[in-house]
């Protein structure tokens, strides 16, 4: 248990950059404790204390603002930002590493028993106000923009806006790419995956294409000059120090305040 509980801190470190200690986290941050105390419910609930289990989810509520039907399944290193507003249903199922900010909805469209709530894959971020309602899956990795309205399947990594919501873009192997090579050079590319037209973040992706390319070429010469007894060497390419990036690092976190500050 306990070290569920440190894995859960440890994801809200990951994921708000306004988060500055483990009390701080323990005490202030309402949707690590509307998720301990659903695990609680989800318990009773399954052992068949149906009431005792709606109990402690409308004391959670009350504490938190945030509703979480005890039936609802959700998985590890689930992290709710802010909170206030956020409603899941009964049937709802939620992978591993899922984000939601304030005001989502996870929800049902019928009055039917049995499966009537969303499936969210692994990795899937739901921004503030959108409602996702319907018993379908949002594939792994999967964004859905502030105040979209999602009745319908959504494919994996792919990104959903408007209402009602339509995809604008599926995840490409040049993304897939690019965040390999960021991750390859010790960097966190903060907005590099952003939807938003940020003029840095064009100026990191174009730069990350060209290593990429150079890379390759590089290699691509050094197999054929191995492929003729060429000795090229077996030396990596040098690692970067964590302190050279420091200051970008923290200039990229503070930036985007719209909903994990």
């Amino acid at each position: 248990m306990f070290e569920r509980i440190r894995e859960d801190v440890s994801s809200v470190f990951a994921r708000d950059p306004a988060a500055r200690n483990t009390f701080e986290v323990l005490t202030n941050y309402p949707g690590l404790h509307a998720l301990l105390l659903h695990r609680l419910a989800h318990k009773v609930w399954l052992a068949g204390f149906k009431w005792l289990a709606r109990c402690i989810s409308t004391f959670s509520r009350w504490l938190t603002g945030i509703e979480i039907h005890p039936g609802a399944t959700i998985g590890r290193r689930f992290f709710i930002d802010h909170g206030m507003g956020v409603v899941i249903g009964e049937t709802a199922e939620i992978g591993d590493d899922v984000t939601l900010y304030q005001g989502v909805t996870l929800g049902g469209t019928t009055l039917n028993k049995g499966k009537r709530h969303p499936t969210l894959g692994n990795g899937v971020i739901v921004g503030a106000g959108a409602k996702v309602l319907g018993p379908f899956t949002v594939g792994a990795n999967a964004k859905v923009g502030s105040n979209a309205v999602v009745t319908k399947a959504v494919p994996e990594g792919a990104t959903v806006v408007g209402i009602p919501g339509r995809i604008i873009r599926k995840r490409h192997v040049d993304e897939a790419r690019r965040q390999a090579m960021a991750e390859k050079m010790g960097f966190d590319a903060y907005a590099v995956t952003s939807d938003m037209p940020d003029p840095t973040a064009q100026a990191i992706t174009a730069m990350l294409d060209h290593l990429h390319a150079v890379e390759f070429r590089i290699e691509t010469m050094c197999q054929a000059l191995r492929e003729k007894g060429v000795d090229c060497g077996e030396a990596g390419l040098p690692k970067l120090k964590d302190e050279d990036f420091e200051s970008v690092s923290v200039k990229q976190h503070k930036a985007p305040a719209t909903e994990g500050a």
